[in-house]
């Protein structure tokens, strides 16, 4: 373990960015992150480097994933019907089942190394899953946890955000989907994080009015703030989005 915990958080926008794009990004931060822990092992303590900590914001365009525990029977339409949609799908390493990104929806990928915060898995998802909790609450929405079910609902019954991890060395990845403004009628086409007996939301559906998605952005900056005690600062990301 290092023996200085850095709690500063660099925010990074890089606006729509395609699904596989951004995972590559966050494999290549990942790998750099790990890079340094792995190094720090052979350094004295007052020789380490402290390992940075980043917070993609973002959206995609539209895209089904599903997580490794998934199963792809839960895509229910076929490649014409999602090329009609203007929908890809894509096989991914983070955990849970399958779910949809697109447009009205902020996506956020903490890559953290929790070696700065706290090291439990089970901690930091009810944390992630706390910030956007207490996100609902700005706007009067009473939304919390299903027992068994990772995820936020509203009444226990509507999923508003969904989330699905992975962890290298205690670095983070992958992160969290909240429904801000979103065309819930995408989630048709899926039986989402496949569970049949509950449906999907948005802040928009709950409230039923269009919503400042700038505005969500920053309650759920000050929410991570609050709730990881950690320190955001807005960095400069286009340039370093792999093409």
């Amino acid at each position: 373990m290092q023996a200085f915990k850095n709690t500063e958080v660099t925010l990074l926008k890089p606006g729509l960015i395609e699904y596989g794009k951004a995972w590559d990004w966050q494999e290549s931060v990942l790998k750099e992150v790990v890079k340094i822990k792995v190094d720090n092992r052979s350094l004295l303590p007052e020789d380490q480097v402290p390992t940075p900590n980043f917070l993609i914001f973002c959206r995609h365009p539209n895209v089904f994933t599903l997580g490794k525990s998934g199963h792809e029977e839960n895509l229910l339409a076929d490649a014409d019907f999602m090329a009609a949609r203007d929908a890809v799908f894509f096989k991914s390493n983070r955990g849970g089942d399958i779910t949809y990104h697109g447009p009205g929806q902020l996506v956020g990928y903490p890559i953290l190394d929790l070696e700065n915060f706290f090291t439990d898995i089970h901690k930091y998802m009810r944390y992630l899953e706390e910030v956007i909790i207490l996100t609902c609450a700005e706007y009067g929405l009473n939304a919390g946890r299903v027992d068994g079910q990772t995820g936020v609902w509203v009444d226990g019954m509507r999923k508003i955000c969904a989330f699905g991890v992975r962890t290298s060395r205690w670095v983070t990845m992958h992160g969290f989907a909240l429904n801000i403004n979103t065309d819930l009628s995408y989630f048709s086409m899926i039986v989402p994080c496949g569970i049949t007996d509950k449906g999907v939301t948005s802040l928009q559906n709950e409230l039923g009015r269009y919503i400042d998605e700038a505005e969500t952005e920053k309650i759920v900056l000050q929410k991570f703030e609050q709730v990881f005690g950690m320190k955001i600062k807005e960095g400069i990301s286009p340039d370093v989005v792999p093409v």
